[in-house]
């Protein structure tokens, strides 16, 4: 017995020799303790956690050298080799684990839709079924702040820019002249669908340094994937018709389609006010052709764009409307596009593309011939490399260039004088964006172009940071330079014109859940080297114009609070002025206005299986110039409101009927006034207000489905 209680006690002994304390502090990057952090000897039993203040003790049985492993949640896993020979005080340092759903991201300027988690705006179903914007993409962008409704044209006006300065792009290549032709002072339409595209970016501005020749916005649109499922779609519209098919492969796709606009017999039965002789009619295709190339996510995009209209009216003399004159329009447009990208490992990627256009107009006036043509090429190169799960890196090189000519017959000397330009723009960009904790990224770039006409170098820094200090709300700093040429009716007169520059300067405080979003930015624009006319026949043109733009915008959207609505509500406030082309003075331009609010509602009434939308816009007086005051562009125009409405029902899950209406309220809309270019006999310029063709827009349309799985249709596309 005296035996046996002595082995014991000697095995106890032996036991408590051989157990070796471990002890020491986790504590983060910044210092602070690490609570409940998991401190083990890997492969073992012996562990502890960390206290209140980052500390931890136990005791292990193992010898030798080993792996102590520490990990805690939101923080990277930890391992260091210990010699457990000896008693053991170490502190251990955890670095932060990058977190993609949670983290911060850059959101100053821009307002992005569709493939990037917690940061959707609008879809392509938002842009369809918004009321008033008749499935246009700028009409339903124009709902968002930052932009000014200018509705003789149907474009888009961001923060104090003309139309110009707001560039399209497609899969990251250039889109020249995106939008369709139309008769003076009446509106157009983009030239692309917004069902195309599965990600929507549409930036106000501080957008990134691989977008150049923009001065005001971009607008990056990413097209769908390979298609899933073949289907024909067919649409019967009160302005013309519409067929389409998607073919499906094991790993491609191929979709085409054909549409024609006449609107001869719309025009019979809602009067215009232009004096039409042969009403807009027009011809698209569209063909796309989309590759699966890898298993690792490789595409190979294909797309193509064919159209031509034409039309013509009378334009009647102001003051003297028995005299006119006719005005002939025909256009024909082409766009081609293949975009490539190809994952080369874990870490590294490519792609780029090449993008074609061309865009001939040819108008007679009064018998007078003149013709403008434009070509365009655009190919681009990007390498992509994520040098760790916080950082990354991309670099690119592309290169833009321009043919330009401009004809017209001058029956003085009975010839043709012509005009025109060849242009290059070669650049290269670098962009790193990194995230130094999960709630702070910097995104910091630059982008160099040397320009053929000018032969000079640029450098144009960008810079973006963004700071989440709660658990959804964020801030967003953006500063960046931006340059684009000069429009070509003054570079070809002048082929020495500087690119215009405008600097950005962007500040913004943005929450996005899963199902709202609130947004209040504020800005300032500085405008140099713009094109200033030295003299009254715009013969010597210069680049000594200047202008600013500053403004708060506000922007809320709401998808939870009500069944089966969806609304958002945009406000934007605009102080903008330039002294520029022939300004006398520094004054605000015509198509700005100083307020600009809307309010978008939708709603789906499942027991009437129809969708409801309703569209309020309003827009603060214009400025225009009254050549009959001595001030300069000091008359305002009445303010701009319009109440519109659609809705889709749905008979048949493949059948849908859509009835879409603008104006309802029948308002008569003002948008400026035109001058006579001599005054009458008292001295007095006569004028004539520039008003909507019609006081209403009405769009019919049958659409049908044919497919094998029943329950497609195209609502989304409408």
């Amino acid at each position: 017995m005296k035996t046996t209680f002595t082995l014991l006690l000697m095995m106890m002994l032996a036991t408590a020799i051989a157990q070796v304390k471990i002890s020491g502090k986790v504590v983060d990057q910044s210092g602070q303790a690490v609570i409940g952090a998991n401190v083990v000897v890997k492969d073992s039993y012996d562990g502890a956690s960390a206290g209140a203040d980052g500390s931890f003790s136990f005791t292990t049985t193992e010898t030798g050298k080993r792996i102590l492993t520490v990990s805690a949640i939101g923080y990277k896993t930890a391992e260091q080799e210990i010699d457990l020979t000896r008693a053991i005080e170490i502190n251990l340092t955890l670095q932060e684990e990058f977190n993609e759903l949670e983290a911060v991201t850059i959101s100053a300027g821009s307002f992005t839709a569709g493939e990037e988690k917690r940061r959707t705006v609008l879809k392509a179903i938002d842009i369809a079924t918004t009321a008033g914007a008749t499935a246009d993409i700028a009409g339903a962008l124009n709902t968002l702040p930052g932009t000014t409704k200018v509705g003789e044209t149907g474009r888009l006006f961001v923060r104090g820019g003309d139309d110009s300065e707001a560039r399209t792009f497609i899969d990251g290549m250039a889109v020249l002249n995106s939008y369709n032709v139309s008769a003076p002072n009446t509106p157009t339409r983009s030239r692309f669908l917004p069902f195309m595209f599965k990600g929507t970016s549409f930036s106000t501005g501080g957008y990134s340094s691989e977008y150049g020749q923009a001065l005001s916005s971009a607008l990056i649109l990413n097209s769908k994937d390979k298609a899933e499922m073949n289907q024909t779609d067919i649409g019967i519209l009160s302005v013309g018709g519409e067929l389409a098919h998607t073919h499906v492969f094991d790993r491609s796709s191929l979709s085409g389609k054909i549409s024609y606009t006449d609107i001869s017999p719309y025009y019979k039965i809602i009067r215009q006010r232009v004096d039409w002789k042969d009403p807009y009619k027009s011809f698209d295709g569209n063909a796309a052709y989309r590759q699966q190339v890898s298993d690792n996510g490789g595409y190979l995009k294909l797309y193509g764009n064919y159209s031509q209209a034409d039309f013509s009216m009378y334009q009647h003399e102001i003051g003297e409307p028995a005299n006119k004159q006719l005005y002939d329009m025909r256009n024909q447009y082409a766009y081609g596009n293949a975009a490539y990208e190809q994952p080369l490992n874990e870490r590294w990627s490519v792609r780029g593309g090449l993008s074609y256009s061309y865009n001939e107009n040819a108008i007679e006036i009064a018998g007078a011939p003149m013709s403008e043509t434009e070509k365009g090429f655009h190919g681009k190169g990007v390498l992509e490399h994520t040098l760790s799960d916080k950082a990354e890196l991309r670099v690119g090189t592309e290169v833009i260039t321009r043919t330009y000519k401009a004809s017209r017959f001058d029956e003085v000397s009975s010839t043709t004088q012509s005009q025109g330009f060849d242009e290059m723009i070669s650049a290269t960009f670098a962009e790193t964006e990194i995230y130094v904790t999960n709630n702070i990224v910097t995104r910091l770039g630059g982008r160099t172009e040397y320009n053929s006409l000018l032969g000079k170098f640029s450098l144009d820094p960008r810079m973006s940071v963004a700071y989440k200090p709660f658990d959804h709300g964020q801030f967003s700093f953006a500063y960046g330079t931006f340059r684009q040429s000069a429009k070509n009716q003054y570079v070809r007169v002048n082929e020495e014109l500087k690119n215009e520059k405008a600097e950005h300067f962007i500040l913004n405080y943005q929450v996005i859940t899963d199902n709202r979003t609130f947004r209040i930015e504020t800005y300032y624009k500085k405008y140099s080297d713009l094109v200033k006319f030295g003299n009254v026949e715009q013969t010597l043109i210069n680049n000594t114009g200047t202008g600013y733009a500053r403004g708060a915008e506000l922007f809320w959207r709401d998808n939870k609070s009500l069944k089966n609505v969806d609304y958002w509500i945009s406000y934007s406030f605009l102080d903008t002025k330039r002294d520029y082309l022939n300004f006398p003075n520094e004054a605000m331009p015509a198509f700005a206005s100083r307020h600009n609010f809307s309010v978008v509602y939708k709603h789906f009434v499942n027991a009437l299986k129809t969708q409801i939308g309703v569209t309020y816009s309003y827009g603060s007086p214009r400025p225009y110039n009254n050549p009959n005051s001595d001030a300069f562009n000091a008359g305002r125009t009445p303010s701009y409101h319009d109440l519109s409405a659609n809705f889709s029902y749905l008979p048949k899950n493949w059948l849908i009927v859509h009835v879409s209406c603008t104006n309802l309220l029948g308002r008569d809309n003002i948008f400026g006034y035109q001058y006579s270019s001599t005054p009458d006999g008292n001295g007095v310029y006569a004028r004539e207000a520039i008003k909507q063709p019609a006081r209403h827009f009405l769009l019919v349309g049958v659409f049908i489905t044919l497919s094998k799985n029943k329950t497609v249709n195209q609502l989304p596309n409408l």
